[in-house]
């Protein structure tokens, strides 16, 4: 037989096989609405969550320019720019200046509240606009009248002090005049988040409230609009080069449109990813549904593949009619996840377009649908492959013989090695395309771990029933009976619920550690205040004047300056190849010190310290985790730029630092002489022994008057702040969660409902024997408590190491079991599988037992 003919046999078989699956599914998808659901699901959430991103990422894109302000932002900390270096800006292009401040507003009665101060220049927004209520122009908005400034404040900070438009507030040594409200700033994205309401004042206005002292901890952002006609990607690179070439030594950070925030873009990056590995973990919930949904078809179907085999159909040819079906069915459920997921953009944009604070871009996007799509296929093949591989070698005999004994057998060695190669692209596809691999190679490994320990579960729970003394208790002895019984649900069971518990422990107690990090008690001696922009010759007295006004009180005082690393190793900062937990050093300006002793909250971890009395060559200690992702050890030279200077320290040690103690510490601590003669200024803590609210308030009252320019941050309300976004994370999260679950119930009840054929053979017989209603209604519940007591258990101990896995290592913070949210989830696993459980049961005890036998 020639190659030829041998394709055109091949080709009619598979032609064949295509045909006979698609009569097969005429008859309807009884059977399958379990499997098209849980594709459905997880497709859903990958697509939606993928979709949503590309559409914000196209938001952010587009409006770059916006959002930015500009098309290039070029930034400095604690100095403004040299008058050359905003001369060269200006040669090429339209320039814009604006500073950002922490500060203390007062109002006429004394309230104090902290703010987000913004000055700004007259061209500001050079682009986008500027929403007031009531609108007016800029101008008009920020002029001097009769000695007072203008300002717009957030309406937060008028509810906050009681005010109303046309009150007057005093920052500093200056008064403003409030003539609107804040409604929306086009760059307001690109500044992150803050941690007061915003107050807008004019840039000539900020140099009269007295806050603008050496080392002042203020931001300069100069805002460059290129000419029209010439402000392309070259046009933008060119400047910057210009700019780093006219000025080396400046310590520019720059932004330019594509990267507005790149901050943001990170962290929707990283959250994308993880909504993805919760929608994957859905489909693999789902897969478990896929896999009964299968073995129950091909036990529906067994006289169909006997009369397949008799008529000569080879076992080949009999997997290759139900693998089509599958794959049939599977794209039904992924097309029905890509119709939601896609519309799922389009649905937030129509609902909450106006309350978005994001620039969400709805549209279609086949690349993220597609591989929606191949996520959906692949799951259905991975966990389908096993029970559909096992048909090919089973005998006519053995099929007709199955309705009363099944033989266990694994698949061929061919079906197992394409059963692997699927998972092998399964699991390549979520790591190789993954914005941090490290993250998805720990789901990857911890859902294959979690798989073979729910199984290895199932088979321990049915070998401890298999070996239990016979019970004298009727009920029981049935019930243990049903766990080992050969067919019996167990392994289902535990498979379908365990994972699907174990994600919702797992984000259970993510929630209750980052509500009781952020929202309860602070921990033990955490200070109550920081405060910052303390003059360095004013340091001392105003140090004497808090412990005067707060006796009994803790108060910790340290130079602090602002600089970036710039170059390390001999490689400039941005060849730098840093890990994913410590890049973030390199990102923008960091808090810097310089001390003789060893910082409190500290411990020194290699190298030795260079003591009080040191005056050699500029020293350096790091955080031990942060230098081990920069790859650097004792010995190497980094370079830092610090108000425009470039200073250089060898590493003398490595420390590890307690950051939960709140306390005041610094990645970069240095040797006292290597700032000798720079402008910088103190940060300052206050710990008190018995903190309360009418303390805070005078202690904050009384810095204000006598320090104007010091800004106090109560450390209750930062973490509130925080707090708040980090809660509206966990909502997110708990939403795509809830589509895990959704399909670990769903493919529990489809466990169910494919034994309910055997179940309504068990109750018709022993209802002949003489068995009560009662009392199997009693042993079926027994056998469901059991198997969801066992399960639950397995939930909470693996998402309980999976929560504190992820708390401790990725979130560097402390956990604390909640032992109150695992007993929750407990309950609500055994009402979950026990209520299924006896729905299915009711409906095989009302079959009445003629009808059943007749037929048998």
């Amino acid at each position: 037989m020639s190659i030829a003919s041998e394709v055109a046999i091949q080709g009619r078989a598979s032609s064949l096989a295509f045909r006979y699956a698609l009569r097969e599914l005429r008859g309807g998808l009884r059977g399958f609405y379990v499997f098209i659901a849980c594709i459905a699901l997880g497709v859903m959430a990958i697509a939606g969550v993928g979709s949503v991103a590309a559409s914000l990422g196209d938001g952010l894109s587009r409006e770059g320019r916006t959002l930015l302000g500009g098309d290039v932002a070029f930034s400095l900390i604690s100095r403004e720019a040299k008058p050359d270096e905003v001369a060269y800006l200006r040669t090429r292009g339209e320039v814009s200046v604006a500073a950002t401040l922490r500060a203390m507003a007062r109002s006429g009665d004394g309230k104090l509240a902290l703010v987000e101060l913004k000055a700004v220049d007259g061209r500001y927004p050079m682009l986008g606009e500027l929403t007031l209520e009531p609108n007016m122009p800029v101008a008009d908005l920020l002029a001097e009248r009769d000695g007072v400034f203008g300002a717009a404040a957030d309406s937060t900070l008028l509810a906050r002090l009681d005010l109303k438009l046309g009150d007057r507030v005093t920052i500093g040594s200056a008064t403003y005049q409030i003539r609107s409200v804040v409604a929306a700033e086009p760059d307001k994205l690109a500044g992150g988040v803050g941690l007061g309401p915003r107050f807008l004042i004019s840039e000539a206005s900020l140099r009269a409230t007295d806050l603008l002292q050496p080392g002042s901890l203020v931001r300069w952002i100069y805002r460059v609009k290129l000419p029209d006609g010439a402000n392309d990607d070259r046009a933008t690179t060119a400047l910057i080069d210009g700019a780093r070439a006219a000025a080396p030594e400046a310590g520019w950070e720059v932004r330019s449109r594509n990267n507005a925030s790149p901050q943001l873009e990170r962290t929707i990056n990283r959250f994308t990813q993880f909504l993805t590995l919760v929608g994957l973990a859905a489909l693999l919930v789902g897969g478990v549904g896929v896999a009964n949904a299968v073995k129950s078809h091909i036990d529906r179907r067994r006289d169909v593949i006997a009369s397949f085999k008799a008529l000569g159909a080879t076992g080949r040819d009999v997997f290759t009619i139900y693998c089509t079906q599958v794959v049939v069915l599977a794209g039904i459920g992924s097309v029905i996840g890509l119709v939601l997921g896609a519309a799922l953009p389009f649905v937030i944009v129509g609902l909450f377009g106006k309350l978005l604070p994001l620039p969400v871009v709805p549209a279609l996007h086949p690349d993220e649908l597609a591989l929606s799509f191949l996520y959906g296929q692949l799951t259905a093949l991975a966990f389908g492959l096993w029970p559909l591989g096992r048909v090919h070698d089973v005998p006519v005999a053995a099929l007709f013989r199955e309705t009363i004994t099944s033989e266990w057998h694994r698949p061929r060695w061919s079906y197992l090695a394409l059963m692997a190669v699927v998972i092998a692209l399964l699991v390549g596809v979520a790591i190789g395309l993954a914005y941090d691999k490290r993250v998805a190679t720990v789901f990857v490994v911890a859902s294959i771990a979690v798989f073979l320990l729910l199984r290895g579960i199932a088979e321990i729970l049915m070998a401890v029933a298999r070996r239990l003394p016979r019970s004298r208790i009727t009920m029981l002895r049935l019930a243990i009976a049903n766990i080992h019984r050969p067919g019996a649900l167990t392994p289902s069971v535990v498979l379908s619920l365990g994972l699907g518990l174990a994600v919702l422990v797992t984000i259970t107690q993510i929630d209750g550690n980052l509500r009781r990090q952020f929202l309860a008690a602070l921990p033990d001696r955490a200070p109550s205040f920081f405060f910052i922009d303390i003059p360095s010759t004013e340091a001392d007295r105003f140090a004497g004047f808090l412990a005067q006004i707060a006796p009994g009180s803790t108060v910790e005082d340290v130079p602090m300056l602002r600089g970036r690393i710039v170059a390390a190793r001999g490689v400039k900062g941005d060849q730098l190849k840093p890990s994913v937990d410590s890049e973030w050093v390199l990102q923008s300006d960091r808090g810097l010190t310089y001390t003789g002793e060893i910082p409190k909250g500290s411990k020194i971890v290699e190298g030795e310290w260079w003591g009080p009395d040191y005056s050699g060559p500029p020293l350096v200690s790091m955080e031990k985790k942060i230098a081990d992702g920069l790859d650097l050890k004792i010995g190497d030279e980094i370079v830092v730029n610090v108000l425009g200077r470039d200073v250089a320290a060898k590493i003398a040690n490595l420390r590890n630092i307690d950051w939960q103690g709140l306390g005041i510490n610094f990645v970069l601590v240095f040797s006292p002489n290597a700032f000798k003669g720079a402008p910088h200024s103190h940060v300052a803590t206050l710990t008190e022994p018995h903190a309360d609210s009418g303390d805070d308030a005078r202690i904050i009252k009384q810095v204000a008057d006598a320090f104007p320019m010091v800004t106090s941050v109560r450390v209750r309300e930062a973490l509130e702040t925080v707090g708040s976004v980090v809660s509206n994370l966990v909502l997110a999260i708990r939403g795509a969660s809830a589509v895990t679950l959704i399909s670990a119930i769903l493919v529990l009840g489809g466990a169910l409902a494919a034994g309910h054929r055997h179940r309504v053979y068990d109750a018709v017989i022993l209802k002949t024997l003489g068995a009560t209603r009662v009392r199997l209604l009693g042993a079926y519940a027994l056998e469901y408590l059991m198997i969801g007591f066992a399960t639950a258990l397995f939930g909470v101990i693996a998402g309980s190491i999976a929560a504190w896995l992820i708390v401790t290592r990725l979130m560097t913070l402390s956990f604390i079991w909640q032992a109150g949210s695992a007993a929750l989830v407990v309950v609500a696993a055994l009402i979950v599988t026990v209520g299924l459980g006896l729905a299915g049961t009711l409906l095989a005890l009302n079959q009445t037992p003629a009808s059943v036998l007749r037929n048998l």
